[in-house]
């Protein structure tokens, strides 16, 4: 045949949408399979025309799955982000949006049986080591997706996804503060590097001749800030042991300010070359959590009440995003979130033959 049929499951998780695959629908060798999903999503390619890839950083995403064989866990997940523009799948990091639609894909796939009227799923995430739980309504045994849950950055509503991280705190970069300072100087800049979940570089938006509470448009537009914001990544990069992150997608960058609609903190992220219309899981909770740390450049920016269980809203430039932050004596234990996910499409992508033929697979 001269394309080989691969069966995918194209959902919405959070705010970003991506190819869903069992890992055993893949091929096991690390490169071919890259091949396999640049084809799959149509890069390298601003527009992705030749692939299901939306011709954007959040909907050029890969999710890959497998039955689990470590104790107490269901399902291993691993997250692939599909560069849309360069032939290049990056592989540093998690995405937690995504992550809200591996558990509707481990049951619809059978990974997980239904267990009453939620369903609590245990996923590794490969990139990181870590661990989360999410919790899904499968009211009649399937998984349920009309409900009243909104999201900001998603038109209407749906079923709540709750999602509930282990410690994460260092997951890349091996310390919640990986520089091991509160405040590095880069360019003049005083930047807060923090890993919770997500590699951050957070600096005041004032610092850089904003006032945080532009358009992304605007700062889209602004050539010499994203050359300036730019310059602080390839600094901090090394500082935070991801070690050259030319070529990689973390650290993300994020502008904060004082919130403007009664949040925690107002923020405009860059993913690390394009301003997020939102923010992503992941970087909001690590954003979050410098609110938390004393002499942080958030330090008065945030408001936040004092208590053990706190949710922080994360204003960003389309609504908000809402992080729960456990502490303990001032200490961060643990994060929640609430997410909501859609099954699109189930189906088969195609790939050409010449990249892989390993498996054809018939119609399930």
């Amino acid at each position: 045949m001269s394309q080989t049929r691969i069966p995918c499951l194209l959902m919405r998780g959070g705010t970003s949408k991506g190819a869903y695959f069992l890992a055993e629908d893949l091929p096991s060798e690390p490169d071919l399979r890259d091949k396999v999903l640049l084809a799959a999503m149509g890069s390298p390619d601003s527009r992705q025309i030749d692939g299901i890839g939306g011709a954007d950083s959040l909907t050029s995403k890969v999710a890959i799955i497998r039955r689990s064989e470590r104790p107490g866990v269901d399902v291993d997940y691993l997250f692939a982000q599909v560069v849309v523009d360069q032939p290049r799948v990056d592989y540093g990091q998690n995405c937690g949006n995504i992550l809200a639609g591996v558990g509707p894909f481990a049951l619809e796939r059978g990974l997980v049986p239904a267990q009453g009227e939620v369903t609590r799923v245990r996923i590794f995430m490969e990139n990181t080591g870590q661990t989360a739980t999410a919790i899904v309504q499968t009211p009649q045994g399937e998984v349920h997706y009309q409900g009243a849950a909104g999201i900001d950055g998603v038109p209407g509503t749906a079923a709540p996804v709750i999602v509930e991280f282990d410690d994460i705190a260092g997951s890349s970069c091996g310390a919640l503060l990986p520089t091991g300072n509160v405040l590095d100087l880069f360019d003049g800049i005083e930047v807060t590097c923090i890993d919770n979940g997500m590699p951050v570089a957070l600096m005041r938006a004032a610092d850089l001749g904003c006032t945080g509470y532009e358009s992304r448009e605007q700062l889209e537009g602004d050539e010499a800030l994203k050359a300036r914001i730019e310059s602080i990544r390839l600094q901090a990069g090394p500082l935070m042991n991801l070690g050259d992150v030319t070529r990689r997608s973390v650290p993300k960058m994020c502008l904060v300010s004082e919130p403007a609609a009664g949040g925690a903190i107002n923020s405009r992220s860059f993913i690390p070359h394009t301003c997020h219309a939102s923010i992503g899981v992941f970087g909001a909770v690590s954003v979050a959590s410098a609110c938390l740390i004393s002499g942080s450049v958030a330090q008065g920016l945030a408001r936040v009440r004092p208590g053990r269980l706190l949710h922080l809203s994360v204003e960003h430039p389309t609504g908000e995003f809402t992080v729960e932050l456990q502490t303990d004596n001032g200490a961060l234990v643990g994060c929640g979130l609430l997410r909501t996910a859609r099954l699109l499409f189930d189906g088969h992508v195609h790939v050409p033959g010449f990249i892989w033929s390993g498996k054809n697979f018939g119609i399930r």
